[in-house]
């Protein structure tokens, strides 16, 4: 196998090295400067609510997802929080759906939070009188050390409703960087 060395003048030496299979492989860098990123340094998560969760009527509540299929870089609290805390700065694509019981409202509403604050916003008109799911996507710049994200839900009900966790994944969210900073 052979390899590349770059040295630096303070910062160290960058090796790359050929992979040990015949033919050919190309790497191509973008003509742009900052950091490269390969698929082991960019964050993604999935979780997803695993029991229901009583919602107060009217009333913006955080949705505790509480289980994760994966979480790549070990940022998002699934015990305690419930908050996305991407460890690479840049901007994130976030995706959240909410599924809630026993509908009795013509609306729910779906909120992306940075840091406490509301930064993006959804709704959905009742689907039937049994549930109603609403969804919401959005990019959101991170700064990879103290930004965080969380999800949070209310439905216009005059009672309270619940966020339902069965069948599998129907209270989910996810995020993934999709451009670094």
């Amino acid at each position: 196998m052979s390899s590349i060395v770059i040295s630096g003048d303070t910062s160290g030496s960058i090796t790359l090295s050929a992979p040990a299979v015949s033919g050919t492989n190309t790497a191509t860098l973008p003509a742009a400067t900052g950091t490269v990123m390969v698929s082991g340094n960019m964050p993604t998560f999935f979780a997803y609510a695993s029991s229901t969760q009583s919602i107060t009527a009217n009333t913006r509540t955080k949705i505790q997802y509480n289980n994760k299929l994966w979480d790549t870089n070990s940022c998002y609290d699934a015990t305690t929080n419930y908050r996305f805390t991407p460890t690479v700065a840049g901007y994130y694509l976030i995706n959240a759906t909410v599924t809630f019981g026993s509908v009795s409202s013509s609306y729910s509403e779906i909120f992306i939070y940075k840091n406490g604050t509301n930064v993006s916003y959804g709704a959905a008109q009742r689907a039937n009188s049994s549930y109603n799911v609403v969804s919401i996507n959005s990019q959101v710049y991170c700064n990879g050390t103290t930004d965080y994200i969380e999800i949070y839900a209310d439905d216009n009900a005059t009672v309270g409703t619940i966020v339902q966790s069965s069948p599998l994944y129907f209270t989910y969210w996810s995020g993934v960087l999709v451009r670094a900073a």
